[in-house]
């Protein structure tokens, strides 16, 4: 069982800004602005700069790559799931394949936590419906996740999510199975996928090349298409398969 299922969640919630005398000062901004601005939970002066660099960027990413070079169907996506949308080391990944300035790296490590949230804030003017999950291998980022008025959940991916079957159209994976592998089999973590994506739905996994070289086959495995985009994004459709015959 995970230890955060029963886990209280005050401490992921921001308390509202009061003076000396206890008096409330602010109230966080209306959505959608909140969405966009510096979330209270980052402290650091130094980091808005930084943020809106980050979201400039997510933004390019899933309009030039993820809506227009993966070949998915977003009409029909409606529910999507971000498995790792707090991964810290996501940035550091992101930068060696596009051969972006590396002193960013110099950089608070909260404003590093926060880049992968971004994928679900760059969605916002499609009609869907993303659920944020912070695994329990990565960085603490589920604070950041509410502040920004997005909905989010702590998983250990070793474990069954907790989801009816074929509950969501689009997974997205960044950099998660290097983490994940180190604690169980991916196999278990690609069933679970199956379980709980659609059939005609999509995973897309952002990755170094030798995991998606290991997912590959095991999506293989379940009948599922796969294609590798830029040696850095693979993209998996589920089927309607169902065995002919039964042993």
């Amino acid at each position: 069982m995970s230890i955060f299922r029963y886990a209280k969640l005050d401490s992921c919630l921001t308390p509202l800004s009061v003076d000396g005398m206890g008096e409330l000062q602010s109230w966080p901004m209306p959505w959608p602005q909140r969405l966009n601005s510096k979330p209270p939970s980052l402290l650091d002066s130094d980091a808005t700069d930084e943020f809106y660099k980050d979201s400039k960027l997510w933004s390019q990413l899933v309009s030039d790559v993820y809506a227009e070079g993966l070949s998915i169907k977003w009409s029909s996506i409606r529910n999507v799931m971000d498995m790792n949308a707090g991964y810290a080391g996501d940035l550091v990944q992101y930068m060696q394949f596009s051969g972006l300035d590396r002193s960013i790296l110099l950089i608070p490590l909260t404003v590093i936590c926060i880049n992968t949230i971004l994928f679900a804030s760059a969605l916002i003017d499609l009609p869907v419906w993303v659920m944020n999950v912070v695994p329990i291998d990565v960085w603490d980022t589920l604070s950041v996740i509410y502040d920004r008025g997005l909905i989010g959940m702590y998983h250990d991916w070793c474990e069954s999510f907790n989801t009816y079957p074929r509950t969501y159209d689009l997974l997205h994976s960044s950099f998660l199975f290097q983490y994940v592998e180190k604690r169980c089999d991916i196999v278990d973590v690609v069933a679970e996928i199956d379980r709980i994506l659609r059939p005609d739905g999509y995973l897309v996994v952002r990755d170094s090349l030798e995991i998606l070289n290991k997912l590959t086959p095991v999506l293989h495995s379940l009948h599922w298409s796969v294609s590798l985009h830029q040696n850095q994004f693979l993209v998996g459709k589920k089927s309607f398969w169902r065995p002919t015959a039964f042993e």
